[in-house]
C-alpha cells in the first residue's frame, strides 16, 4: 500500500514509523501521575521536594534538549539523532523498572527527559520531510490526534498497572522500543526534495520576526487551555462533586484536543482566514462554562471545547513553523515552537499564583475567569488582524 505524500510516495509501514513517534512524544511524565499520591508511602524517607523533583526536571530538561536536536538537524542526518533519542528514552525507561530509591528514580528520569527532548521536535520534523502542502497539513492533524489519543490511552492503562505494582507504570516508557524498530524502514525510505512550488522554498532562512509571532501565540494558547489540567480536581472539589470526575474532565480534553486533526485540512478550508478566531472564541465559551456552570453536563461541554478550540490551533502553528523556513531548518523552527509547550505547562501554575496575588484571590474560578478574559482579548486581538501571519490565515496559505 502506497502513501500520497505531495511529492512521492511512502509504504504503509513508513508512515506507521512517522506516527509511532508522535505517539511516544507526550509520555514523559505519565507514568508518575497515577502514583505521584502514594510515593511518601512508597519511600517514607522522600522529601515533598523530591517528590516535585520527580515530576519538574524532566520537563525542564526536555527544553534545551528539544533545541539542541534542533539545531542538530540542520546537515546533520537527523534519523540518528531519531535513533540515539529513542535509545536513551528506551534505556531509561527499561531502568525505572528496576529503580529501588526515590534518588534513583529522579536521576532516571531526567535522563529520560533529554531522550524525550531529541525526539520530540523529530515527531514533527519527520512529518515535515516526508509530506508537503495540503498531504502535510493533515498529516500534522493526523500526528497532534494520535498524541492525545495515545496520552489518553496510556493514562488510563497506567492507572490500572499502578494498582498492580507501583514500578508497571513505567512499561508506557519502553514503547520507544517499538519505534526504534520501526526507524529502520525510515532508514530504508528516505524522504524526497520539496517540490519547486513548495512555500519552503521560498525561505533562504527561518522568518525570526514570523518564528517569534508564532512561539508568543502557541505559549499563550497553551497557558490558555493547560489551566484545566492544572485546576480542574480544585473546581471539582469547590463545585462539591466527586473527586473522580475531574479525570473525566482532562481525559475529555485530550479527547477534544484528538478530534479536530483527524479532519484538519477540511477545517482550514471551511473556516479559512477565520480559523484561529472561531478556535479562540471555542476555547473561551469553554473556560466560561467551566467557571459559572456547577453542573455536570456542562462542565463536559466546557471541557470539550476547550479542547476543540485548541485542537484546532495547534497543527496549524506546528504547519506554519515548516512553511517559514527551508526545508533543511524546518525541525529547528519547529524545535523552538514545540519548546513553547513544555514552557507553557512549568510556567502555569506559578503565573497563575502571581495572578491570584496581584487580584487577591483564592477562588478556585478564577484561574478559569482570568484566563477566559485574557483568550478573550486575543480573539479581538485576532479579529481585527486576521491577516495577521500568526494571527490568521491569508488566502495564500489555506491554497498551498
Amino acid at each position: 500500500m502506497k502513501i500520497n505524500t505531495g511529492k512521492g510516495s511512502i509504504t504503509l509501514v513508513v508512515l506507521l514509523a512517522i506516527w509511532s513517534v508522535s505517539a511516544i512524544s507526550s509520555l514523559p511524565g505519565l507514568a508518575i501521575s497515577p502514583i505521584l499520591g502514594d510515593l511518601n508511602h512508597i519511600f517514607p524517607k522522600a522529601t515533598d521536594l523530591q517528590i516535585q523533583m520527580l515530576t519538574s526536571l524532566p520537563s525542564l530538561l526536555i527544553i534545551p534538549f528539544v533545541l539542541l536536536a534542533g539545531k542538530l538537524s540542520i546537515g546533520r542526518d537527523k534519523l540518528k539523532i531519531l535513533v540515539v533519542g529513542l535509545t536513551i528514552f528506551f534505556l531509561s525507561g527499561v531502568a525505572c523498572l528496576f529503580a529501588r530509591s526515590m534518588m534513583w528514580l529522579i536521576i532516571i528520569s531526567c535522563i529520560l527527559g533529554i531522550g524525550a527532548g531529541m525526539v520530540i521536535p523529530l515527531s514533527t520534523g519527520l512529518v515535515v520531510d516526508y509530506f508537503t502542502g495540503d498531504y502535510r497539513v493533515r498529516q500534522l492533524g493526523y500526528s497532534s490526534a494520535i498524541n492525545n489519543l495515545t496520552l489518553v490511552l496510556a493514562t488510563v492503562v497506567t492507572g490500572y498497572l499502578a494498582k498492580v505494582d507501583w514500578h508497571l507504570p513505567f512499561l508506557v516508557y519502553t514503547l520507544p522500543g517499538v519505534s526504534l524498530v520501526l526507524a529502520l524502514f525510515l532508514r530504508r525510505s528516505r524522504s524526497e526534495p520539496e517540490p519547486e512550488h513548495s512555500i519552503q522554498l521560498r525561505n533562504k532562512r527561518i522568518d525570526r520576526r514570523k518564528l517569534t509571532q508564532l512561539m508568543a501565540f502557541y505559549f499563550f494558547i497553551t497557558y490558555g487551555v493547560v489551566i484545566l489540567t492544572f485546576y480542574a480536581s480544585f473546581l471539582v472539589d469547590d463545585y462539591r462533586i466527586d473527586s473522580s470526575f475531574s479525570g473525566v474532565l482532562i481525559s475529555l480534553f485530550f479527547l477534544a484536543i484528538m478530534l479536530p486533526g483527524l479532519m484538519i485540512d477540511r477545517i482550514i478550508r471551511r473556516l479559512k482566514h477565520n480559523t484561529n478566531l472561531v478556535s479562540l472564541a471555542l476555547v473561551f465559551t469553554g473556560l466560561l462554562l467551566l467557571g459559572i456552570f456547577r453542573d455536570k453536563t456542562m462542565l463536559i461541554l466546557g471541557s470539550l471545547l476547550t479542547g476543540l478550540g485548541y485542537g484546532v490551533m495547534q497543527p496549524v502553528v506546528y504547519d506554519k513553523a515548516a512553511t517559514i523556513a527551508p526545508p533543511r531548518s524546518a525541525t529547528l523552527a519547529l524545535s523552538f515552537v514545540m519548546a513553547m509547550n513544555y514552557l507553557a505547562v512549568m510556567v502555569c501554575p506559578f503565573l497563575m499564583s502571581l495572578f491570584r496575588e496581584i487580584f487577591r484571590t483564592h477562588s478556585d474560578r478564577f484561574p478559569f475567569f482570568f484566563n477566559a478574559a485574557l483568550v478573550l482579548a486575543v480573539a479581538v486581538l485576532t479579529w481585527l488582524r486576521r491577516g495577521n501571519f500568526a494571527l490568521g490565515l491569508d488566502e495564500t496559505y489555506y491554497k498551498n
